[in-house]
């Protein structure tokens, strides 16, 4: 009995070491991008320490998600908005569609751009086509709805990217938009609408839509849902969705086709936030009351930015990637640089937000080059460029010592030395 008692522990241990680690969201656990140190892959290709590969059944540009033993990943399929679950072998534990797919209209983008969410009990899922879902880890579905069939239709020029969050009891999406915008809750368990604001604001043409995320954090030792678009970064309490700050100041000359892709990143209260379709960088310090423009505006710059990836931002350092490789890393509170470098340059852009795990920052080209540079006070170093054969527009995942990159093809579950 003893020695049986020996063989269970052990294999509880090794399983449970598999899935040590969730990556619950499009940005990771707390939203910011970043992974803790592990053993990591540095060089890999499409055969090169790959534990495994599946083909997709369709194109998506959403990142997987993971809780446990579970991989979930949305796509297309023949058609129909999608969602499939893997596990750790790499072999698909159910499939599910839920109705009519929007495909897309970019050479990176497609119907299936926002990531799931999930907190360990039930999965969501949002669609270009409006379509909002919650199904169980298992694949059976709780409740499904349409933003567009509810509230009007998608008025984007491009493919819809942002992601759902989760705020108390509700998931929270904002639809920024030409015209009228909104951010809506639903609750969880039954997708009933617990609150939905209006977020129209006056501005030309264009610079009105918006593709980020919502980041959810604590404020002034309240949790606060903190948006970008429209020129503004606003505040909102998550039980109404009411503002209560608002910054803006992004776009003084009011120039038209101002949208922005980049969600800001986020570090010790501060949001670093890129903007002006590449040419500029702002700090806001996170919080207050009314109208904060005068007060939370630390620095800008009209030197840097980025377009399409997101920064990275932890311990105060935000990590800038530029459409054409170019990193900064600068100081989050005075936004000086703290130093610069660059992936050598190819004719082709950075569509993917890169990822940091420990020292190593992952950036994925559309190209389907991921690098691997290691970052330090002092620098920079590129270790690797390795080729993954298809195109990639989704955030590479560092997770339990592997790497789970998502190709328009096929999903890599890579591994480390």
């Amino acid at each position: 009995m003893k020695k049986c008692f020996i063989i269970i522990s052990f294999v509880l241990a090794v399983n449970l070491s598999v899935v040590a680690g969730n990556w619950p969201q499009w940005r990771g656990p707390d939203g910011t991008s970043f992974a803790k140190a592990g053993d990591y892959p540095e060089k890999f290709s499409n055969t090169q320490n790959v534990l495994w590969k599946v083909k997709l059944p369709g194109k998506g540009s959403s990142t997987p998600v993971i809780w446990e033993d579970k991989i979930f990943v949305t796509s297309g399929n023949d058609g129909q908005d999608g969602i499939e679950a893997y596990n750790w072998a790499g072999k698909l534990l159910w499939g599910k569609t839920l109705g009519e797919e929007r495909p897309g209209k970019h050479k990176n983008g497609s119907g299936s751009n926002p990531s799931p969410i999930t907190d360990g009990k039930n999965l969501f899922v949002y669609y270009k086509s409006g379509t909002v879902a919650s199904l169980t880890l298992d694949g059976k579905v709780n409740w499904k709805i349409n933003l567009q069939e509810k509230y009007g239709e998608d008025t984007l020029w491009w493919d819809l990217g942002t992601s759902p969050v989760f705020a108390g009891d509700n998931i929270v999406i904002a639809v920024m938009q030409e015209g009228d915008s909104y951010v809506i809750a639903l609750n969880q368990s039954d997708g009933s609408v617990a609150w939905k604001v209006d977020r129209t604001y006056k501005v030309q043409k264009e610079t009105g839509q918006s593709y980020t995320t919502p980041y959810v954090t604590e404020i002034d030792g309240k949790k606060t849902i903190v948006i970008w678009g429209a020129d503004r970064l606003t505040g909102h309490a998550p039980e109404n969705g009411k503002i209560l700050w608002t910054c803006e100041g992004f776009n003084p000359e009011d120039k038209p086709m101002w949208r922005v892709i980049a969600s800001p990143a986020f570090t010790e209260g501060i949001a670093v936030i890129p903007f002006g379709r590449t040419k500029f960088c702002a700090g806001v310090q996170l919080g207050g009351s009314g109208d904060v423009t005068k007060t939370a505006r630390l620095w800008e710059r009209k030197d840097l930015g980025a377009d399409c990836p997101t920064p990275v931002a932890h311990g105060g350092k935000a990590y800038i990637l530029s459409d054409r490789g170019q990193i900064n890393c600068i100081d989050s509170k005075t936004g000086k640089d703290l130093w610069k470098g660059a992936i050598p340059r190819a004719s082709s852009k950075y569509y993917s937000s890169p990822i940091l795990a420990g020292d190593l920052l992952y950036c994925a080209r559309e190209d389907g080059v991921v690098a691997v540079v290691r970052v330090s006070d002092s620098g920079m170093e590129v270790l690797a460029q390795n080729e993954m054969g298809e195109r990639v527009a989704a955030a590479p995942v560092p997770i339990n010592n592997k790497l789970l990159i998502r190709g328009v093809e096929h999903l890599f579950c890579l591994e480390g030395k």
